[in-house]
């Protein structure tokens, strides 16, 4: 698959505190970092989308049921757990999207503060390439949503984790069905 200039790659919340001895650790959350600033370098667009909740965010529990939206405390602004992961390479003239700022709203998805769409277009980004953590909740989110606002829309397996197998495999499933294309990071090809 040859990648263009009007590619995007959208890295989701690959964050310290997904990695591993983070707050919400996804298992191996740190093995995307690798095939991520692999082909970091064939983009003209970078995204980088981090959780970035205030202390008190309404997902936050002392009880955490995970199953119900409720977390540990996790991603908090300014913290050494919000910040992207030591060995990411994050370019500084890249997309940064910021989601959960506010304390009484989730957000998954890095579309969710509603301007990353009309930003990619301006830029005459028409399809969006994938990676970064957790492929069952953001990347899934931030995938579903890239579709509904028109882009062609590519999850690099590979350069993504997933809290639990069954809840992965059920994500790739609706990504699939969505129209999602699923290929791995080797299969790209610099234009």
């Amino acid at each position: 698959m040859r990648v263009g200039e009007t590619d995007a790659l959208i890295v989701v919340d690959v964050q310290n505190d997904f990695c591993p001895g983070g707050a919400l650790a996804v298992p191996n959350g740190d093995t995307v970092v690798s095939p991520i600033n692999r082909i970091m370098e064939m983009f003209d667009h970078l995204v980088f989308s981090r959780d970035w909740h205030p202390r008190d965010h309404c997902s936050f529990s002392d009880a955490p049921e995970f199953c119900d939206g409720s977390w540990p405390q996790h991603c908090v602004q300014n913290s050494p757990g919000a910040e992207f992961h030591g060995s990411l390479r994050v370019p500084l003239d890249a997309i940064f999207v910021n989601k959960g700022e506010e304390p009484d709203k989730e957000a998954y998805s890095a579309f969710s503060e509603g301007t990353l769409a009309e930003t990619l277009r301006a830029r005459g980004v028409t399809r969006v390439f994938i990676a970064g953590l957790a492929t069952d909740y953001c990347v899934k989110s931030t995938a579903l949503d890239a579709v509904r606002a028109g882009f062609e829309t590519v999850l690099l397996l590979d350069a993504c984790r997933g809290v639990a197998p069954e809840s992965t495999e059920a994500a790739l499933e609706e990504m699939k069905a969505a129209g999602v294309f699923i290929c791995k990071s080797g299969d790209l090809l610099y234009e």
